[in-house]
């Protein structure tokens, strides 16, 4: 099912991060395993009893000013609250109501999405109790006392917020078993081009989907006898010094997307080559386990001869080295040049990303390849691998059982998932392992 979306928006100073930080836990660490991938620490996932969702910090909301960085930070908030499912409005105990309040308060009565007021730094209920009440002043429902750094008042809190998901809705999407591609990338790489040329062909039929609330485009497009949705996403900008920290939530829009593909293909400028920026955005979707496709547009723009497209994706394969699994196709949407090849990758990837291996055949795998490389020993304990087993897809998702999770080193889980694709391929997936310690004798 794909997660709704929560975002925290409030004035400037009122604890949005500290709560975001608390709600967010060690999930926003950088994850070892991706060089090159810096997460922004602007979204994460949470877990709340039964719910997954998507949490989105913003900056702080001045409603009246003319200061340029304010101004933008308002404009990025727009952007969380026009993407979001249910948003939470943080106000801060000990400076009281102010007027700025009102004026948000207002801004997002407009925006008709559901609101759960927050009165945050309440770290002590039977002294605040009573100015927490001056809260319900705003008109926006009921004030939920919390402190994000003492951690209190979370739960109740969290059921207010899942109680606002609209349960049908993703239950639809996730009914509709149309495949979904989200086209993500920098702007001006050709992602619109890309769209339009999809559309102008004869062959595919075409009718937007009206009503999306999300911050991104749903095409319908009908290739062959098969229907799929392509989302098309406002590509992220390149930083730079003055609005370093404004542009990063241009990122919610290309996470939203990819939130809700199955297949994502990132766009790169074959003129510009292949960025960190692209990195970054290619990282979202590895992270979340998609289909991946590398997309290199305006192949039509470069002089060739017959070793650039090896040199062009060993490049590519540098850059973009955490995940290896990746497809890469060479295209020009200019001239159609090898577009409609694109499904073919698709259903490719899609099918791989599907995949399941009977358990049988993963043993006999894992036993092949003990035999050939030992697993690795230390202070003369031998790690041994017991049993492997698949319990997920999407991505394709194994359990390795083992006597010490410890000695599982990276290297050598990477080791078992190269011989498996070596006999499976799992082009454009990711594979996720999961190291399950157990006694021998049980």
């Amino acid at each position: 099912m794909s997660k709704p979306i929560v975002a925290i928006v409030g004035r400037p100073n009122v604890g949005k991060s500290t709560l975001f930080n608390t709600l967010a836990g060690d999930k926003i660490s950088i994850v070892k395993d991706t060089p090159g991938v810096t997460r922004d620490r602007i979204y994460a996932e949470v877990d709340w009893l039964n719910y997954q969702f998507t949490l989105i910090d913003t900056g702080g909301i001045e409603p009246d000013t003319s200061d340029l960085i304010l101004s933008h930070m308002r404009q990025q908030a727009e952007i969380a609250i026009a993407t979001a499912d249910v948003i939470m409005f943080v106000v801060d105990v000990r400076q009281g109501l102010v007027d700025s309040d009102f004026q948000v308060a207002n801004m997002l009565r407009k925006s008709h999405k559901p609101v759960v007021l927050v009165v945050n730094k309440v770290d002590n209920f039977d002294k605040f109790m009573p100015d927490v009440y001056e809260f319900y002043n705003l008109g926006i429902g009921e004030p939920f006392p919390v402190s994000g750094a003492s951690k209190l008042g979370l739960g109740d809190m969290l059921d207010e917020v899942a109680k606002h998901f609209d349960l049908e809705k993703m239950k639809e999407e996730e009914e509709d078993e149309r495949p979904r591609v989200a086209i993500v990338g920098k702007p001006n790489v050709g992602k619109s081009s890309l769209i339009n040329k999809l559309l102008g062909e004869e062959r595919v039929i075409v009718s937007n989907i009206a009503g999306t609330t999300r911050d991104a485009v749903d095409t319908e497009v009908k290739y062959g006898d098969k229907e799929y949705v392509f989302i098309d996403t406002a590509g992220l900008r390149r930083k730079n010094k003055i609005k370093e920290e404004l542009e990063r939530y241009s990122i919610i829009r290309t996470v939203t997307a990819v939130e809700r593909a199955d297949v994502v293909m990132v766009v790169i400028d074959a003129e510009e080559g292949v960025t960190e920026q692209d990195a970054k955005i290619a990282g979202i979707a590895h992270e979340r386990g998609k289909g991946i496709i590398v997309v290199v547009n305006k192949w039509d723009a470069i002089e060739k001869d017959d070793k650039t497209i090896y040199k062009y994706s060993q490049e590519i394969r540098d850059v973009l080295s955490f995940m290896p699994y990746a497809e890469i196709m060479f295209i020009s949407a200019k001239t159609g040049q090898r577009v409609f090849k694109m499904f073919d990758s698709i259903e490719t990837v899609i099918q791989n990303n599907q995949l399941r291996i009977q358990t049988g055949v993963l043993n006999e795998i894992m036993m092949e390849a003990t035999a050939m490389h030992q697993p690795p020993s230390d202070k003369g304990k031998r790690l041994k691998l017991y049993y492997i087993t698949q319990v997920a897809v999407k991505p394709p998702t194994f359990v390795i059982f083992v006597n010490s999770k410890e000695l599982m080193h990276y290297s050598y889980t990477r080791y078992i998932e190269n011989k498996i694709r070596e006999a499976f391929g799992f082009a454009g997936t990711s594979l996720k392992f999961i190291i399950r310690e157990r006694k021998g004798d049980e």
